[in-house]
């Protein structure tokens, strides 16, 4: 991923936390030279010094059985994004679009009927814990958790190269910041206005340092 260095984020923590917020993601790798993506909802775990990225898809998708044959795999996570119209700026620019991004490469292998259970075990908790009737994997009753776990393969991804962009026109001037702040907020969609919330929270931050 191309990143100029005003966007380039390397703080680990806040690359892993957005990753956690953000983690339904895009799974890519290449089938005789062709590229192939799975988008899919994504665990994020530690163990000793390495990070792994884990998660399952069914059986059937054939980009699993690519795990073996590929390099390396890339990971997509995508956050906020908005357009940025050159009319909010204070002098003649050209339009452009702020996002935030993360890519992550690692080496994929296939998990142990254990470890996918681990996985699934995690993943039910982290999304089902604070609903008012939580479907958690000791509620599901074994036969049914038997032949959906003959219906998917579990993989994990050991965690190699990360590439991190946040771009949040940071290379404006404050005038113009603070207007396109204001414009987004305006905008009329929860996009504009999620972006216009994590830049003032960027704003602040920088204010209190």
């Amino acid at each position: 991923m191309y990143i100029p260095k005003y966007f380039k984020i390397t703080n680990v923590d806040e690359i892993w936390g957005f990753v956690q917020k953000n983690s339904f993601g895009t799974i890519v790798t290449t089938e005789q030279g062709k590229p192939i993506a799975t988008h899919l909802p994504l665990g994020l775990n530690k163990k000793g010094d390495d990070y792994y990225i884990t998660g399952h898809m069914a059986y059937g998708n054939p980009q699993w059985r690519t795990f073996e044959t590929c390099e390396d795999v890339l990971i997509m996570f995508q956050g906020s994004h908005a357009y940025i119209s050159s009319s909010w700026y204070g002098h003649e620019e050209v339009p452009t679009w702020n996002y935030q991004a993360v890519h992550v490469y690692g080496k994929a292998s296939i998990l142990e009927k254990d470890e996918l259970i681990e996985e699934l075990t995690t993943m039910l908790k982290k999304y089902e814990e604070d609903r008012e009737n939580p479907v958690l994997w000791d509620k599901l009753s074994p036969d049914l958790l038997e032949r959906e776990l003959k219906g998917i393969v579990g993989f994990k991804i050991k965690v190699g190269e990360i590439q991190a962009a946040y771009k949040l026109s940071q290379n404006r001037n404050e005038t113009d910041y603070i207007n396109i702040i204001d414009k987004l907020q305006n905008e009329g969609n929860p996009d504009s206005k999620q972006m216009a919330e994590i830049m003032e929270k960027r704003l602040k931050n920088i204010a209190q340092k």
